[in-house]
């Protein structure tokens, strides 16, 4: 499928002895917005850590716009169009968040400018001068995002951006992972907040003990209620 901003074939993974991940295999095209559901544990956050090379003791097929992006240094992988928001958000705390912004590269004629970022998050104009220790847990999500947004990605993959936030902040995220979708950027979306994702994604995998468990689209939802509810405990 050469419509495929991301796919993943195969994918295992290690800590140590212990292998974490078990033939995970999953794809999100090209404008999509795709939900990665699971219990905690279930191998999520590691799966996105796998794709983009932070945990290297992983072998499968990694392809992102069709290049194969798994025998690439991880940082060389952001030249080809994957941005990806850590769950810890990666912000550096000691540069303002003006600094924050203008720090990576742009990679692509996708790339936000300065005045584009501060429309889509107002909070990080006025606060452009504040250095990251100063910031609010929503502010921080949001400047991360935002970081990404500058170098120009095809494809984000985005760890449990709205968890331990004000649902003001989360209906904005919210608002901001639309929009990306109306830019024609594709989102891999790992997270908890069923209700959150449900109103964003057009497909969800959901995963269980490291492995891909079950798929569906948005349009079966409500049919699928009772086993989504006993996959998931929502």
């Amino acid at each position: 499928m050469n419509d495929l901003a991301l796919s993943v074939s195969d994918l295992r993974a290690w800590y140590g002895e212990s292998m974490a991940l078990h033939g995970v295999s999953l794809h999100v095209k090209q404008n999509e917005t795709v939900a990665l559901l699971g219990r905690n544990g279930a191998g999520k956050s590691t799966t996105l850590r796998a794709v983009t090379g932070a945990l290297r003791s992983r072998s499968g097929t990694f392809l992102v716009n069709g290049t194969d992006i798994g025998v690439l240094p991880a940082h060389h992988i952001a030249r080809y169009g994957l941005g990806y928001v850590p769950e810890d958000r990666g912000i550096f705390a000691g540069l303002s968040v003006r600094e924050n912004l203008l720090l990576p590269p742009v990679w692509s004629d996708r790339g936000m400018s300065l005045p584009e970022i501060f429309t889509l998050f107002p909070n990080l104009e006025e606060r452009q001068e504040s250095p990251g220790t100063k910031l609010s847990g929503g502010e921080q999500q949001m400047l991360a995002i935002a970081r990404i947004l500058r170098a120009g990605p095809s494809i984000i993959l985005l760890d449990e951006p709205t968890e331990g936030l004000a649902p003001v902040i989360v209906k904005r995220i919210g608002e901001v992972i639309r929009s990306l979708k109306q830019r024609g950027i594709a989102v891999l979306l790992v997270e908890q907040n069923f209700r959150f994702a449900s109103r964003l994604a057009d497909r969800y995998y959901v995963m269980e003990g490291g492995r891909i468990v079950d798929c569906f689209e948005s349009g079966e939802i409500e049919a699928r209620a009772e086993q989504i509810h006993e996959l998931l405990g929502v």
